[in-house]
């Protein structure tokens, strides 16, 4: 069950963890699987096409949870996320291991520290420009298993699983995952074909 705020305490929330955040944390390159080396993320799986796609999985996010709460994946399923930002604040739609989500989120901080993300979008022309004095630099949240959904817009992410392994879908922009921006993903063994 995830646990939902009014949107004034969810601002509220954000706005707490900016202000006590006075440091900024030494981030890794923001590609290929949020510093972790590409082998975290496409140890789960890579990548897919939509045209390939098993099946399409409808994503609501609100401003403090997603619907649905949690999903069922088939090992080896390739699945079309259909995500959509509902809420007034910036969200974001990642898979991972719950230390992929702890790392990514101090990546976040950084970036919203550094202003390449606000509570309601993404500052393109910051996204852009070198932050190599912060450990980042261009093409800053380009990962393949993640996308940032400005309020009322719509993305896309396609993504086949490899295997059967502890993962989450959750927004890592600050104060969002404490706030209930994650769900489990429980996996189920492949339909035998009848033969």
């Amino acid at each position: 069950m995830s646990v939902r705020f009014s949107q004034p305490l969810l601002a509220l929330a954000v706005a707490v963890v900016l202000a006590a955040s006075g440091t900024a944390y030494a981030a890794g390159s923001h590609k290929g699987g949020h510093g972790h080396g590409d082998s975290d993320a496409t140890a789960f799986g890579q990548p897919g096409e939509a045209s390939e796609a098993d099946r399409t999985i409808e994503i609501v996010m609100a401003d403090n949870y997603f619907e649905p709460e949690n999903l069922i994946i088939q090992a080896g399923e390739t699945v079309r996320f259909v995500i959509k930002n509902e809420g007034e604040f910036l969200h974001e739609f990642n898979l991972g291991s719950a230390a992929m989500h702890a790392e990514h989120q101090e990546e976040m901080m950084t970036m919203m520290e550094h202003g390449m993300l606000t509570a309601t979008g993404v500052n393109q022309d910051m996204m852009k420009m070198d932050h190599s004095a912060t450990g980042m630099s261009g093409h800053v949240h380009d990962d393949p298993n993640s996308v940032l959904v400005d309020p009322g817009a719509t993305q896309e992410l396609v993504w086949t699983f490899a295997e059967a392994t502890d993962l989450e879908f959750a927004c890592n922009v600050p104060g969002h995952y404490d706030a209930g921006m994650m769900g489990e993903i429980k996996f189920v063994a492949p339909a035998k074909a009848d033969s």
